[in-house]
C-alpha cells in the first residue's frame, strides 16, 4: 500500500483481525533526540469503493514533526484484513475502540471524515475518556434527520445476490470505476483528481475480499440517523464540509452544529470542494486542521 516518507507499517490486532496502520516511526520525522512526549493525531478514512488510510496521506505527513501521527485502514479496507462477512455498525464501533485503546496512552485528538467520523461521535459518546477532541469532516450517518438511505436505488441495486458482486468488479474495482466514482461523488474538480490516486483506490479495491466492506457500506448496513446522538456528545468539535458534497450537503452539517452548538463549536464550510477536501485542497484543510487543533486544545 501507498505510504508516504517517514512512515512506516505497523499493526495491531481487533476481535475482527489485523488492523494496519502507518505513523511516522522513520527519518526525517525521528531520531535518537526524539521527545516521546508528543500527542497523538488519529486519522480516520472514509468508507466507499477502494478507502484507505491514503485518503489522508497528502495531509498527516504536515503534523509529523509536532504530533505522534497514526493512520489506520479500517477492518475490511486497505492493508488491514477482510473477513468475509456482513459488516455492522457494531463491527467499526468495536474495532475503532479496541485500535485506540491498543495504539494510545492517553486521550486522542481524532480526525476522521464522513461516515467514519459519524462513528467516531458515537465512539465518543460511549467512551469520552479515550478522546481529548474531534475535527471531522462532512460527518453522516447517510440517514439523517430520518432519511433512509437504504431505499435509494444505489442502494437497493447493490442488496441483489449475484448482481452485487458484478456490480462490485465490474462497476466499481476498475480503473475506470474508481474514476468515474472519485469524479462523480468525491470532488468537486475533476482536474484535482490524478492518477496516483486513482491508483491508491484501485489498489485498495483490488484487496481479496475487499467486497464485502464496500458492499454492506453501499447496501446501507452501517447507516445510521446521527442526528439522534449529537445531543449527548461532550467531546469538544469542530466541522470542515465541501460545499458541493455529493452524498449529503453542508446544509445537514449545520443542522448537527444547531443542535448542540456548546460541543460542535466550529463550522467550517469550504466553496467548490466535494467530499473529500483532504484530496481535493490538502494544504487548505491542512490549514484548517491546525486551526482547530489550537481552538480545540489550548
Amino acid at each position: 500500500m501507498f505510504q508516504p516518507l517517514g512512515f512506516q507499517p505497523s499493526s495491531v490486532n481487533t476481535s475482527l483481525g489485523r488492523m494496519a496502520y502507518y505513523t511516522g516511526s522513520a527519518s526525517p520525522w525521528q531520531d535518537n533526540s526524539e521527545k516521546s512526549d508528543r500527542k497523538t493525531l488519529l486519522f480516520l478514512h472514509g468508507f466507499g469503493g477502494g478507502s484507505s488510510a491514503y485518503e489522508w496521506s497528502k495531509v498527516y505527513p504536515a503534523f509529523a514533526a509536532e504530533y505522534r501521527v497514526i493512520a489506520p485502514d479500517l477492518i475490511g479496507w486497505g492493508a488491514s484484513d477482510h473477513p468475509p462477512r456482513s459488516y455492522k455498525i457494531e463491527d467499526y464501533l468495536t474495532t475503532i475502540q479496541e485500535f485506540i485503546q491498543q495504539t494510545c496512552t492517553e486521550s486522542v485528538m481524532v480526525i476522521a471524515s464522513s461516515l467514519t467520523a459519524a462513528l467516531i461521535i458515537r465512539v465518543a459518546i460511549t467512551h469520552p475518556d479515550l478522546f481529548k477532541s474531534l475535527i471531522l469532516v462532512s460527518p453522516s450517518g447517510l440517514s439523517d434527520f430520518g432519511q433512509d438511505y437504504s431505499r435509494s436505488f444505489f442502494a437497493q441495486l447493490a442488496s441483489v445476490p449475484v448482481l452485487d458482486r458484478l456490480l462490485y468488479s465490474g462497476g466499481i474495482a476498475t480503473d475506470a470505476g474508481i474514476r468515474s466514482f472519485l469524479e462523480q461523488r468525491q470532488f468537486a474538480q475533476s482536474n484535482r483528481i490524478d492518477q496516483e490516486i486513482v491508483d491508491a483506490y484501485l489498489q485498495s479495491a483490488q484487496q481479496p475480499n475487499a467486497e464485502y466492506a464496500a458492499l454492506s457500506f453501499v447496501r446501507g448496513d452501517l447507516s445510521f440517523d446521527l442526528s439522534l446522538y449529537i445531543p449527548q456528545l461532550t467531546t469538544p468539535t469542530a466541522i470542515i464540509w465541501g460545499q458541493k458534497s455529493q452524498f449529503t450537503g453542508p446544509e445537514i452539517g449545520r443542522r448537527f452544529a444547531k443542535i448542540n452548538p456548546q460541543t460542535m463549536r466550529f463550522f467550517q464550510p469550504l466553496e467548490n470542494v466535494g467530499l473529500t477536501p483532504q484530496l481535493e485542497l490538502p494544504a487548505v484543510t491542512i490549514g484548517l486542521i491546525r486551526k482547530f487543533l489550537i481552538l480545540l486544545n489550548g
